[in-house]
């Protein structure tokens, strides 16, 4: 994942967090505009989120910063 994914994925978090609170969920859609306009880039978060690390379609937005931050 390139270091310019990870910091919108942490942005994102951020942001969502801010808005709602540390108990706010987000799914890997979260990361992109509501038209799939780079579906590559689509796959590979998806394929993190599903594949590799087997998480559910929603998790805790400090989980997903988390696991970018630390990897």
């Amino acid at each position: 994942m390139t270091l310019a994914l990870k910091n919108k994925i942490i942005e994102t978090c951020n942001q969502k967090i801010a808005q709602k609170g540390d108990q706010v969920g987000v799914s890997f859609y979260a990361f992109f505009k509501n038209k799939n306009d780079s579906p590559e880039l689509l796959m590979e978060v998806a394929t993190w989120w599903i594949k590799t690390n087997k998480l559910d379609h929603f998790e805790k937005a400090v989980k997903i910063k988390s696991l970018i931050e630390n990897n």
